[in-house]
């Protein structure tokens, strides 16, 4: 039986009752501190996380999916958060994504996610169908190059005002049951531009809801920023619930709601509390990725090795001093 509409005070409400239950039960979505403790390399006392480039940072340099990879693993990154359209690329070149895959297991990667854009939230019954097909499709690309999980973010609901977070949660469900039969897993990812996940404790709220052990989160430090929510939220998520996390930072103006995905700066160049959000998810135990995700007009410009190691030295520098004593 469907859950009654709600209206989006309400929801709200519910939302931060879901929070609570966020930090006693976001372990049994992903099966516990353990499976990340476990997936994640040994890493030295000073370099806790694991580093990895989603390809937007360096996306209007049109290198090409071979030579991104080749150029993250020359630099240091752990992992390659790549966008499906550009496997697509790839593949419709006459490419085999299997032997993609085998390149980036030889380059010592993994691929922890990637960007996809399914509508699976939507309330129209056909086109969320049509929107679950895409999300397969996505998933049997990222089995074929041995990849892990896939972003779903709220696409098609980014208008839609008061939507019922119950029913968002069992189509999350829905879309892991396919996570069940390919073997990736699909991420909540708050977008905080969009009026449906654009804050923190509505992604957990949909998280939670939908009971599915694999259920799992990514956030991002724009979005949290964007949407409003306060990164104080982040201590009462168990961080093995987020296997990776979009890493950037913003500046002290335009305004947040000035602000857009271009404004994003590399970690440490805006104003960000990173050593508050770092300090809090090791504590809450995320041992897992910051993916660099920028879209920064003025990076695009710039020779893409250039980013990239910027973009690493950064992240690495961030969290150096998040921890020094």
């Amino acid at each position: 039986m469907s859950q009654p509409q709600l209206p989006r005070r309400e929801l709200l409400m519910n939302t931060t009752a879901a929070l609570g239950a966020a930090a006693l039960g976001a372990a049994a979505l992903v099966g516990g501190p353990t499976t990340a403790s476990a997936a994640a390399p040994n890493r030295p006392a000073d370099e806790p996380f694991g580093y990895c480039l989603n390809t937007s940072t360096i996306r209007e340099q049109k290198i090409g999916i071979v030579a991104e990879l080749e150029l993250a693993a020359k630099t240091g990154y752990h992992a390659v958060e790549p966008w499906i359209r550009e496997l697509d690329e790839y593949a419709a070149a006459g490419n085999s994504l299997k032997d993609l895959g085998k390149r980036i297991s030889d380059l010592g990667l993994t691929i922890e996610s990637a960007i996809g854009f399914p509508e699976w939230i939507v309330d129209d019954d056909a086109r969320r169908k049509a929107g679950l097909e895409e999300a397969k499709r996505c998933m049997d690309i990222m089995a074929q190059i041995g990849g892990k999980r896939i972003a779903a973010p709220p696409v098609g609901a980014q208008k839609v005002t008061g939507m019922n977070l119950f029913a968002a949660a069992d189509r999350y469900r829905a879309l892991l049951e396919l996570s069940d039969q390919t073997g990736v897993i699909a991420e909540v990812e708050v977008w905080g531009h969009s009026q449906t996940l654009g804050r923190l404790g509505e992604a957990v709220f949909v998280a939670v809801e939908s009971g599915h052990p694999k259920a799992c989160l990514l956030p991002d430090v724009y979005h949290i920023f964007k949407g409003g929510s306060d990164f104080n939220g982040l201590k009462l998520i168990n961080g093995a619930a987020i296997p990776v996390f979009h890493l950037n930072d913003y500046p002290a103006t335009p305004s947040r709601a000035e602000q857009t995905d271009a404004d994003r700066v590399y970690p440490g160049d805006g104003v960000a509390p990173l050593k508050q959000i770092f300090t809090d998810l090791y504590a809450a135990g995320f041992r897992g990725y910051f993916s660099l995700e920028l879209f920064n007009r003025t990076y695009w410009q710039q020779p893409a090795d250039v980013v990239v190691r910027t973009g690493l030295e950064k992240m690495r520098a961030a969290v150096r001093a998040a921890f020094a004593s």
